[in-house]
C-alpha cells in the first residue's frame, strides 16, 4: 500500500471562504442588466449637472437678445429660449436643482419615517397604537390635494419644495420600518439588551438602524425618482421652483404655450427627455437594489 505524504502548501485546517451578505447583494445587483444600464445613465447625468460650470461657457440666466428662440446650433447645442437663455445651461442647472430637491427631501423623509416606525415598534403597545393611528391618518389624506395645499401654504422656492415633498413621503416608510422592528424586538439579543436597562435611543440606533439599512437604501433610491417627478409637477404648476431659477418642471411649463409647443420644441423636448430618462434609470437601480437585498434571492 502506498502512503502519500501531505502537501505542505495546503493548510489542513483552512476553512473555505464564503461571501458575506453585502458581497452577495452587490454581486446580485451587478448581475442585473437593467440596474447596470441605470448606473450607466445616471452617472454621466450626475457628472454633467455637477460640473457643467467648468466646461460650458453659458450661464443659465444669461440673456442674449440676439439668440431669442434660436434652434440648436454649434454655439447653443440645444438652442435658446424666448428671452435668449441657453437651453443647455438651464437644463444642467435644472437637473442640479431637481436632484438637490429630491435628495434632500428623501433624506428628511427617511429620518422622519425611520424614527416614527422605530418609536412605534419599541415604545410599547400604547405608543404603538397612538403613533400608528397618526400614520393611518396621514396616509388617508388625498396625496394630490394634500400636496397642493401644502405647496400653496409653504410657497415657492427650493426650501418650501423640499419641505412639502418630505412631509408627503414618510408614512409608507414608517410602516415598513415598524414591520421589520416588530419582529426584531422579539430576538434574544434585543430582549437581553432591554433586560440590562438599554434605553430607547440605544435600541433604535444600536439594533434598529443596522437591521433596517436594506429597507432604507431601497426606499431612498425609489423615492428619489418619485421626488423628482413631484418637484417637476409642482414646478410645472407654478408651486415649486419659481422662474427665473431653472428646474426641469418649470422648463416643461413652456410647453403649455401652443406657440412654443409647435414652433420651438427644443425648449421643452430636451428637459422632458432627460426627466424621463433619469427617472427611468433611477427606478432600474432601485429595482436592482430591491432584488439584491431580498433574502429569498439566496434560495434561487
Amino acid at each position: 500500500m502506498t502512503i502519500t505524504a501531505p502537501d505542505p502548501t495546503v493548510d489542513p485546517i483552512a476553512v473555505p471562504q464564503t461571501r458575506g451578505p453585502l458581497r452577495r447583494a452587490l454581486d446580485r445587483f451587478f448581475e442585473n442588466r437593467a440596474a447596470r444600464a441605470g448606473l450607466l445613465i445616471v452617472i454621466p447625468i450626475l457628472l454633467a449637472v455637477s460640473t457643467y460650470p467648468l466646461w460650458w461657457p453659458f450661464s443659465p440666466n444669461a440673456i442674449d437678445l440676439r439668440a431669442i428662440n434660436k434652434g440648436p446650433s454649434a454655439i447653443h447645442w440645444l438652442g435658446s429660449d424666448g428671452v435668449g437663455r441657453d437651453v443647455m445651461a438651464r437644463l444642467m442647472q435644472g437637473g442640479r436643482i431637481s436632484l438637490l430637491v429630491a435628495v434632500c427631501s428623501v433624506a428628511i423623509s427617511i429620518v422622519i419615517g425611520f424614527l416614527v416606525g422605530a418609536v412605534a415598534s419599541f415604545g410599547g403597545r400604547l405608543v404603538d397604537a397612538t403613533v400608528m393611528r397618526f400614520v393611518d391618518l396621514a396616509m388617508t389624506l388625498p396625496p394630490v390635494i394634500f400636496l397642493l395645499v401644502l405647496a400653496s401654504i409653504a410657497g415657492t422656492g427650493i426650501a418650501p419644495t423640499i419641505l412639502v415633498i418630505s412631509l408627503l413621503s414618510w408614512p409608507v416608510l414608517s410602516r415598513m420600518v415598524r414591520a421589520r422592528l416588530l419582529e426584531l424586538r422579539e430576538r434574544d439579543f434585543v430582549v437581553a439588551a432591554r433586560g440590562m436597562g438599554a434605553g430607547l435611543p440605544h435600541l433604535l440606533f444600536r439594533h434598529g438602524l443596522p437591521n433596517c439599512i436594506d429597507i432604507l437604501v431601497v426606499y431612498a433610491t425609489l423615492q428619489i425618482a418619485n421626488a423628482i417627478l413631484l418637484e417637476a409637477g409642482l414646478s410645472f404648476l407654478g408651486l415649486g421652483i419659481a422662474p427665473p431659477e431653472a428646474s426641469w418642471g418649470n422648463m416643461l411649463n413652456l410647453a403649455r404655450s401652443t406657440v412654443v409647443l409647435e414652433q420651438y420644441p427644443w425648449q421643452w423636448m430636451f428637459p422632458g427627455a432627460v426627466l424621463v430618462l433619469t427617472v427611468l434609470a433611477i427606478n432600474f437601480i432601485g429595482d436592482g437594489l430591491r432584488d439584491a437585498f431580498d433574502p429569498r434571492s439566496d434560495l434561487n
